[in-house]
């Protein structure tokens, strides 16, 4: 009887550019339309017959795994942390797609980020658990603002003073008149699995989570 096909999911952009040295080096050769960007397709064949990949946007990862509709995945702890699965394991740092999670705010704001005389902040981010967690610990109300994108006009156009994201160099905060102002998180990716995956193919997800290591250590 042959074995059921696993599926691993990975993410879309930056990210899979980064990932596929590692899936390659774990003995996986995907498909050349995984990597092409102007490709439709969402399912890839690979060297293996049983092993499938999935390209699905980067907070979509957590939910194909947390579901088991995705045995194996990539994905940031910046979207682990937002959706908090407990059906999710993740075993191993990447160490690829590393940046912070930050507040920024206008430069020309006269007064900074001072957690101390503030009860309430109103931020635009597509981090509303972590944002909010993260001014509960500080005894500050978070109002958040559910943006997708195009986070750094939210303070230029009113919306809200300050935004919570991703930032790598700072050169698109720069160029839209903002500031970091304090880091959250420090982000990379995280090889994740799905728990119930990992009871009943101990064996066969244990075997792949070792050659992920191997490949990030070599």
């Amino acid at each position: 009887m042959s074995p059921q096909p696993l599926i691993i999911a990975l993410p879309k952009g930056r990210i899979l550019d980064e990932a596929l040295p590692i899936v390659r080096r774990a003995g996986i050769e995907p498909e050349a339309a995984l990597g092409d960007d102007s490709s439709r397709a969402l399912r890839f064949s690979t060297n293996l017959p049983h092993v499938s990949i999935i390209r699905v946007r980067s907070f979509d990862v957590a939910t194909f795994v947390a579901f088991g509709a995705a045995h194996l995945g990539i994905a940031g702890n910046d979207v682990l942390m937002e959706f908090d699965y407990s059906e999710i394991y993740a075993p191993l740092d990447l160490g690829i797609g590393k940046c912070r999670l930050s507040i920024a705010q206008r430069t020309d704001m006269t007064e900074d980020l001072d957690l101390s005389r503030l009860s309430h902040v109103r931020i635009a981010t597509k981090y509303p658990n972590i944002t909010s967690k993260w001014f509960a610990e500080h005894g500050i109300q978070a109002e958040c603002v559910k943006l997708n994108g195009a986070m750094e006009l939210a303070p230029a156009l009113g919306l809200c003073p300050r935004i919570v994201d991703l930032v790598s160099t700072g050169a698109t905060l720069k160029a839209n008149g903002l500031k970091e102002s304090a880091t959250i998180a420090q982000v990379s990716s995280r090889l994740i699995v799905n728990r119930t995956a990992l009871k009943v193919r101990s064996e066969e997800i244990s075997g792949w989570i070792e050659r992920f290591r191997s490949a990030v250590a070599g």
